[in-house]
């Protein structure tokens, strides 16, 4: 995965009226942190950087006053409300580094004719893998499988040089028979029903 280049400003203003300062004029704050240098706290541009964090994992390249940092997105902070982004957590990492990430697992294929099902277990997996070489998903194949079946951690197909931090026996597909419900209608009465007379 190639780095996607951001320029960030130091951040000299705190509190939430600066940080609210900062969005309106389209800047988000972050810091970056790790390898146990002083926590850096920068502005980023909006727009930009709301693009280059679509993608999970991001390995960003942050210019600060003409000094490069490589970082990845540890936590993203969102508006509940407008999703915005509002806030930036940057892992500082190194060339041929590992670093612990978690991949989103991507289903492919059809199961088995018949009325199977499958149900997902696991979203993500926890790997460690390069910092710059992570997988953006890692791909899982579905393809004729029928109802008993299920996949496992220690069953999915790893990049080269990506480990898995998973208990091999955690479950992420697991596949069985469609329920289908009898709802059925009522048994309709048998001639017409006649109600008794009420005597007064």
């Amino acid at each position: 995965m190639s780095e996607q280049k951001l320029a960030g400003t130091v951040r000299t203003e705190f509190g939430k009226g600066a940080a609210r300062k900062a969005r309106v004029a389209n800047q988000i704050p972050a810091v970056i942190y790790g390898h146990g240098a002083e926590v850096m706290h920068i502005l980023l541009p909006a727009k930009a950087t709301t693009l280059a964090v679509r993608t999970a994992n991001a390995l960003l390249e942050i210019d600060v006053d003409g000094e490069s940092h490589l970082a990845l997105a540890k936590d993203i902070q969102r508006d509940p409300i407008k999703q915005i982004i509002e806030h930036i957590d940057l892992l500082t990492v190194r060339k041929g580094e590992k670093v612990e990430v978690e991949v989103n697992v991507h289903v492919e294929g059809e199961l088995a004719p018949g009325a199977n099902v499958f149900n997902q277990e696991a979203n993500t997996v926890l790997v460690a893998a390069d910092a710059t070489n992570l997988p953006e998903t890692i791909t899982v194949s579905i393809e004729g499988r029928e109802a008993g079946q299920h996949i496992l951690a220690s069953d999915l197909e790893l990049p080269a040089g990506v480990e898995l931090l998973l208990d091999p026996d955690t479950m992420i597909i697991n596949i069985s028979e469609s329920i289908v419900q009898d709802l059925g209608e009522s048994a309709a009465p048998e001639g017409d029903v006649v109600p008794e007379a009420v005597e007064n």
